[in-house]
């Protein structure tokens, strides 16, 4: 019998060559193995090693088709994407005044004695000070880590790979939202554990949904974003929270909350607050600060620290000494918090501009989020519309970025409002109308 390798190695050439063409739809699986003369789980490894290869996506209900541009990485949604001249993939906030604020905070830091200091190496755990500041940080609506808690990382997407490699071993299953944020998605395939998708309603995973996957094949940890999901920007309420604590409790599953954007959210107790002995925070500078220089932060349950430590130094994951100075002093002097207020206002102001431009259309977004989720117009599908929006110089981010397993890839694409000037967002989303409005 011949290897399904093979075979999609041929469709793989008809699509580079153009003889397939972006778009066009491969036949069902079925009429595909009698055309080939090969048995029909034959075909079915054949569409999966294509849409392994992001060369298709399988689409439920409607069949399987050539893309049309590419699957981005997670890599795309953290470095500017060569001739794109408006990315709306990336998305970290910048005020107005910022680098002055931040230039204030790093002054001490340049004397040559405190300069010394900060340029050493420091553990998992920090030093005092970084921990009293960051609990105070994270800190409020009626929950507040304990400094002997809190870790630090790099950055929030370092210590998520942490805290996962602490937690799972390889080949264990991870629970995530059926749409989930991507770079966890190239972290899980690297530690070697798949990522099982639970379903979700409109406060975030369903709590049955973790139960029923729970007793399908044990899973081995949950990650979850509950305040401000990255793409759909949900938010549970706290009678949710409290239905998902009894679960993960009564199921013994650990939890990684993810609250990278939970800062634009003024309201709400964190996931934390309600199974304090079983979820792990995830935190960090980046969104709040600036990319370049940040730090991650972790709350750990008690009796974790030492394995999460241990993860974090394996995988070189740590915070720098200088970044670890420079967030612990921006967060004591008040910068980190006035340049808070400022995004929080910025990101309402452009979730403004979203809402007169797109209203005609069905966006889901949170009035506090700097992201809105997109629901494309029959017969738009999101990856020939990512190829279209890319073709006037802009860089949207398909749902297939975000979709767990290779079925069932949403017609939506996350538009990222943090990156652009307001005046060139509003004048991209003008364009993106005027697109969607004319045939794909």
């Amino acid at each position: 019998m011949e290897d399904y390798r093979r075979i999609a190695d041929r469709l793989a050439e008809e699509i580079y060559s153009g003889r397939l063409k972006a778009g066009e739809r491969l036949p069902p699986q079925r009429v595909f193995a009698r055309r080939r003369r090969i048995a029909g789980s034959t075909a079915g490894r054949v569409y999966g090693e294509l849409v392994r290869r992001g060369l298709v996506v399988g689409e439920v209900g409607r069949g399987t088709y050539v893309r049309a541009s590419p699957v981005p990485s997670g890599r795309s949604l953290t470095e500017a994407t060569p001739g794109v001249s408006v990315n709306l993939e990336l998305n970290y906030p910048s005020v107005e005044g910022q680098s002055e604020l931040l230039a204030a905070g790093l002054a001490p830091l340049l004397r040559p004695d405190v300069l010394g200091e900060a340029t050493r190496t420091v553990p998992a755990a920090g030093t005092a000070a970084a921990r009293e500041a960051a609990a105070g940080l994270l800190g409020g609506s009626g929950w507040r880590p304990r400094p002997d808690q809190l870790l630090f990382a790099g950055n929030a997407r370092q210590a998520v790979a942490g805290v996962l490699a602490s937690l799972v071993r390889p080949g264990g299953r991870i629970g995530v939202e059926a749409l989930t944020y991507p770079l966890v998605k190239e972290i899980a395939a690297r530690i070697g554990c798949p990522l099982v998708p639970l379903a979700t309603d409109e406060e975030g995973v369903r709590p049955d949904a973790v139960a029923a996957a729970h007793r399908a094949a044990p899973l081995s940890a949950l990650y979850v974003q509950p305040t401000l999901h990255n793409p759909t920007s949900v938010t549970a309420g706290d009678a949710r929270k409290r239905e998902l604590a009894a679960v993960v409790r009564d199921v013994d599953l650990p939890v990684v909350e993810d609250r990278i954007w939970s800062f634009l959210h003024e309201e709400g107790v964190p996931f934390a607050a309600y199974a304090p002995e079983r979820v792990h925070v995830v935190d960090g500078l980046s969104k709040r600060v600036a990319p370049g220089l940040t730090v991650g932060f972790l709350v750990v349950p008690e009796g974790r620290s030492g394995a999460v430590a241990g993860a974090l130094r394996s995988g070189g994951w740590t915070a720098g000494g200088f970044a670890l100075e420079a967030g612990t002093r921006w967060i004591r002097d008040g910068t980190v918090e006035r340049l808070v207020a400022r995004k929080r206002a910025d990101a309402a102001r452009r979730q403004r501009v979203v809402a007169e431009l797109l209203g005609a259309f069905t966006v889901r977004a949170d009035p506090h989020a700097y992201h809105a989720w997109w629901e494309l117009p029959a017969p738009w599908r999101a990856d020939t519309f990512t190829a279209a929006a890319a073709a006037r110089g802009i860089a949207v981010t398909p749902g297939s970025a975000f979709a767990v397993g290779p079925q069932g890839a949403p017609d939506a694409v996350r538009l990222g409002l943090a990156s652009v000037p307001v005046p060139v967002l509003g004048q991209a989303l003008r364009t993106l109308r005027d697109v969607v409005r004319g045939a794909p």
